[in-house]
Formats: structure tokens, sequence, C-alpha cells
């Protein structure tokens, strides 16, 4: 008498006999290795393996659609400006006058090493370029700019991704800076967020216009911004307008340029994308360097 056939175990329990399969590659599998699916069940190798091959859905500027639309760089920048705001508060001893103090110096040691002075960046204090975006003069100026940070931010960054979000408000402080460097005096003193600010405005601007949807709203606010930045005394003009030309180029960059340039892949433009940026903030920084060197 014939024995009987010994009964298939499962591929990934050996010790369990199954009369399971996965219906993709017929493998034996007990219930506990095995997925439903649209026909049949998958077993859990399959079912990985099937999404791997499952070509992620992105939006128009290369972001994974879907991800937490939680804009943490966005609440990040807007606490790491009041962090700085209130460290300059409490070496002025003064949380309304955190930069002077009522006299002609500054008696905070962080606004004196970061606020943006061109002869000063000349001597070799880059740190300035940067550092100065995070500075505010009194709580209004730092209100201001961190609730246009987090309105906009929050619309903004889900759709370009957070590490684009970033490039772009950094590439935006980096042309702001840029043009006070070129266009103020070299003595005059410059700091805030409103460079990165004003370039996010172009920036949200430009993917209203890539989907397609009115910008006019946009339109109206940046006129009243530009408005009043030439209407009161003592606002850095070439800031606000330095990084709304930074913001708005680094965003047709990521929307525009690779669909222009005929990118066949997301992968081809997203590189596009990346490069645009990589090519606006070295612009901005050798406009810097240069302006230093002039007035070194």
């Amino acid at each position: 008498m014939n024995p009987q056939p010994s009964a298939p175990t499962c591929v990934r329990h050996p010790d369990r006999p199954t009369g399971l399969a996965c219906t993709r590659c017929g493998r034996p599998a007990c219930p506990e290795c095995l997925r439903p699916a649209s026909v049949g069940q998958h077993c859990v190798d399959c079912v990985r393996a099937g999404q791997k091959e499952t070509r992620q859905v992105r939006t128009v500027a290369g972001a994974v659609a879907g991800r937490s639309t939680v804009p943490y760089v966005t609440y990040g920048l807007i606490l790491v400006n009041v962090v700085v705001y209130a460290i300059t508060a409490f070496q002025s001893r003064d949380l309304f006058d955190n930069a002077q103090g009522g006299t002609t110096f500054f008696t905070s040691r962080l606004f004196y090493d970061w606020v943006l002075v061109p002869a000063v960046v000349s001597n070799g204090e880059w740190i300035r370029v940067i550092g100065s975006g995070f500075l505010h003069y009194g709580p209004i100026h730092l209100a201001l700019n961190m609730f246009a940070l987090w309105v906009i931010g929050r619309s903004l960054e889900p759709p370009l991704g957070r590490l684009r979000f970033l490039a772009v408000y950094l590439v935006s402080m980096l042309g702001g800076a840029a043009a006070c460097m070129l266009f103020q005096g070299p003595l005059e003193a410059t700091a805030g967020a409103s460079g990165a600010v004003y370039g996010l405005f172009g920036a949200i601007t430009v993917l209203l216009l890539r989907l397609r949807q009115n910008a006019t709203q946009m339109y109206i606010l940046i006129g009243i911004n530009l408005f009043i930045s030439f209407s009161i005394p003592h606002i850095s003009i070439a800031g606000h307008l330095g990084g709304l030309v930074a913001g708005t180029l680094a965003a047709l960059g990521l929307l525009f340029l690779p669909e222009r340039l005929g990118a066949k892949t997301q992968e081809a433009a997203r590189s596009i994308g990346w490069a645009s940026l990589a090519v606006i903030g070295l612009i901005a920084l050798a406009i810097i360097a240069a302006r230093a060197i002039t007035l070194g």
C-alpha cells in the first residue's frame, strides 16, 4: 500500500501544513501569511513586491501625495523664529525693544552678531546672511511675519513637500539678503523673515497658476504688502523684493521648468527642479560674495 503524500507546508512556516496557496506565485502559505486580494489571496511576500511596483502618486511639485498634511517645517520655522526672539529679548532685558533698547547700539549680543550689515559681512561674518532672517525688531514685526508664514506655509508645504518647501524658504531668504547687500548702504542694518515670507508669496502664486486656479487674491495681497513696504520708513524694500523674486523663480523652476525642458519621467522632473533651486541659491550667494568683495 502506497503511503499518503504529505501535505504541503507554508513557505514561511515549514512546521505548518496547509492546503492554501498564494494565487499570485502559487506557493503554499498558511492563513497567517495570506492577505485578501481583488482576485484570491496573496502571500505577504507578493504583497510587499506589489507595493514596491506600484507607482506613487505625486503632486505637481513631485512630492508624494497622501503623506501627512501637517506642515511640520512651517511650525518648525515659526518655533525657531520665536526662540531666537526670546533670546534677544532676554539678552536686551526688554520684551518690546529687543534690538536697541532705546540706544544706538544693539543690546542683545545675538542681535549684534546676526543682524545683516553689508560692510560687516564683507569682513567674513557670513552667518549674518542667514542669521538675520531669524531676527525681528519687536513683537509686532515677529507676529506679522509668523502669521504670514503660518497662513502660507499650511497651504504651500504639502504640495511642495517638506524639503522643497524648506529649500524655497531658504532660497528666498538668500535672495532677500543678496538684494540688501547689493542695494542698501554698507552700514545699514537689516533683519527679519520678510524676505523669505515674500518668497513664499511668490511661490504660492506660481503654484496657483500651475494648478490653473485663480491667483487674484495673491496678486492683491502682494500688491498691498509692496505698497506698505514703499510707504513706511525703515522697511527693507530691497529685502522684500529680493525675496519675492527668488521665491517666484524657485517655484517656476520646480513647477514649470521640468515640463518646458521635456522631462519624460518623474525622476527627471524632480532632478530639474532641485537643480533650478540650487542655481538660484548659488546666484544669490555669488551676488553676496561679489558685493562683499567690493566692500572689503
